[in-house]
């Protein structure tokens, strides 16, 4: 591991400048030390002169307590249960203490960088500013490269990175650094334009009692509705109620796609819209020809099944065209869009009470220091009575590659060969795999498995001991104290939705996960009409109650990785999680 010094004049400088500041261990420390995933290749230095934008998290001063409080407010036999907080009694739990705030604050001013520099997160746990790249490996003792991925983008990054001794216990992390993410949507590869059958059986054979046989061939709203007993449900809350969906990636939803789908689909809500909110150069492209596959399926069904809820669709900014020259804006291959997100999400006083996020990176592209910090923020929502779902993923237990031949199964320290998405795998939000069928059976592409970072969480405890003792040979003894994926499932074929003025057929957990949230939507609605508090974070409540409210999947698997998976079995199994939703069941059971 090698030691990076900054020059012995600087530390000199430094010193004296602020002394206060600087103890005598102020020797640089590695901070974090990575090998780059696969398929990246150092390319050339970073040029001197390109301008990054660096976060640094700074420790919180008690998430122990926060993460008390979020399981207690999510249990339903818990007395506090549905007392949601609100954004300045979070931020009191995730504040930093003074003393992290004056070490940071004095180590930037060092550096010649001044607080009118500086942007900071409500709480001030998080502080971002913007710098050339080589004043950035004066700070950071690094060196910043070009990285290339065998697909061609292109990122600036660096492999380790160090700090001064007596920051190491003040700052938990700093980005863009040793992070090689490659955000993508869940869209099924294979299944962009799902109008293979693959293995679906006849309608006629398996259609469900009170279920339109076409349901069996093509998923619409009116399926949604029937094949998950919400049929006939009326929202009554829309001035307390919303629901929320996320877009990355350049994805703009279409208007005149969604007029159109409304127009086929549910005639009611054709003069209906939805609020669009842009953020950090989030786009609103309505030419037909930019419309968003994905941003105009989560759209079309999450907004569609909870009509009237009041919807809002965040566009966040996507990846300009590199070029090297230090005169290029600083972009996505700089920094985390979806952290932009939630640094908008986390300052706004009313926040939706459903969202809905069809993204992911491979969890072991993304370091364990920021996968953790990330988390913590989806903690934060919950306490404030949101509920997050996050597709699956749609590789099975391999990378969503098509391919079997090119398909990167391995870790970057090649333990072993399943591969989970973050952030999906954080134990504070909900995981939605994906089904297809009636009667229902797992989709094989369903993401699913346990995670490499976050331990399983208590409320697990139950449902995955029931699936591990089920197991035989236990081959992967060491992978199963972990968190477990998926919690829940849905449809995830056939979908029927516009895209650029035309009808198609898509699929994936991108569209199992609008789904399921328009649901909780209207399970929000009802309990707000009720003058109750939101269901917030869901989990505690699903696992608790053993899934009732949920029809069991027990037949399929996901393969990958030259493997067969796991498979669908009675009770929770990482294919499907607990299950697909029954609406008025959960009703009973939320209510």
């Amino acid at each position: 591991m090698q030691l990076f010094l900054l020059p012995i004049f600087l530390f000199v400088a430094l010193s004296t400048a602020v002394p206060a500041l600087f103890p005598p261990d102020h020797a640089f420390r590695v901070k974090e030390n990575v090998s780059a995933p696969h398929g990246w290749t150092r390319i050339a230095r970073a040029p001197s002169t390109f301008r990054i934008r660096l976060r640094i998290a700074i420790f919180q001063q008690d998430f122990p307590g926060l993460e008390k409080l979020l399981y207690e407010l999510s249990d339903p036999e818990h007395p506090r249960y549905g007392a949601h907080m609100s954004k300045d009694e979070v931020e009191k739990f995730v504040s930093p203490h003074s003393t992290s705030l004056a070490l940071v604050d004095g180590w930037l001013a060092s550096f010649d960088i001044q607080a009118s520099d500086l942007v900071r997160s409500p709480a001030k746990d998080w502080v971002s500013v913007t710098l050339p790249i080589r004043i950035t490996e004066q700070m950071l003792g690094a060196e910043y490269y070009l990285w290339q991925h065998s697909s061609g983008d292109v990122l600036v990054r660096t492999t380790s990175y160090s700090l001064p001794q007596h920051l190491h216990d003040h700052i938990e992390l700093i980005q863009p650094t040793t992070m090689f993410t490659r955000s993508k949507d869940t869209l099924a590869p294979a299944l962009y334009h799902d109008e293979d059958e693959l293995s679906i059986q006849p309608a006629t054979q398996l259609t469900a009692p009170g279920v339109d046989p076409s349901c069996g061939t093509r998923i619409t709203l009116s399926c949604i509705t029937q094949l998950y007993s919400a049929f006939g449900y009326k929202p009554k809350a829309m001035k307390k109620n919303a629901i929320g969906i996320t877009g990355f990636l350049d994805q703009s939803a279409n208007l005149r796609d969604l007029t159109a789908f409304y127009h086929d689909q549910l005639p009611a809500a054709v003069n209906s819209s939805f609020k669009l909110v842009l953020v950090i150069d989030g786009i609103n492209n309505q030419s037909l020809s930019a419309a968003g596959e994905e941003a105009n399926l989560d759209t079309q069904f999450g907004f569609g099944i909870s009509y009237p809820t009041p919807g809002t669709f965040w566009s966040t900014g996507g990846r300009p065209p590199f070029s090297p020259d230090g005169h290029t804006p600083v972009g996505e291959y700089t920094n985390e869009p979806y952290l932009d997100w939630l640094d908008y999400i986390l300052r706004s006083e009313h926040i939706p009470q459903t969202i809905s996020t069809s993204y992911a990176d491979d969890e072991q592209t993304v370091p364990f220091t920021y996968a953790s910090r990330i988390c913590k923020r989806f903690a934060e929502l919950g306490c404030r009575g949101v509920s997050l779902l996050f597709s699956s993923g749609d590789g099975g237990v391999g990378d969503g590659n098509p391919d079997p031949e090119t398909q990167q199964c391995r870790t970057n320290d090649d333990n072993h060969t399943r591969r989970y998405v973050f952030r999906v795998s954080c134990p504070y939000v909900t995981s939605v795999g994906g089904t297809m069928s009636i009667p229902e059976v797992s989709a094989n592409f369903s993401g699913g498995g346990f995670s490499d970072y976050f331990p399983r969480p208590k409320y697990q405890d139950k449902a995955v001991s029931g699936y591990l003792n089920q197991l035989q040979g236990k081959p992967y003894d060491g992978l199963y104290n972990r968190c477990g994926i998926p919690d829940v499932s849905a449809q995830a074929r056939k979908f029927q939705i516009f895209w650029q003025g035309t009808h198609i057929s898509i699929g994936g957990t991108s569209a199992s996960t609008p789904a399921f949230a328009g649901l909780v939507a209207l399970l929000n609605d009802a309990r707000l009409a009720a003058d109750r508090p939101p269901l917030g974070f869901l989990n505690p409540l699903l696992y608790k109650r053993g899934g009732r409210g949920l029809t069991d999947i027990v037949v399929g698997n996901n393969p990958g990785c030259g493997t067969s998976g796991f498979n669908a079995t009675l009770g929770w199994d990482p294919v499907t999680g607990l299950g697909t939703p029954n609406f008025w069941e959960l009703l009973k059971v939320s209510t």
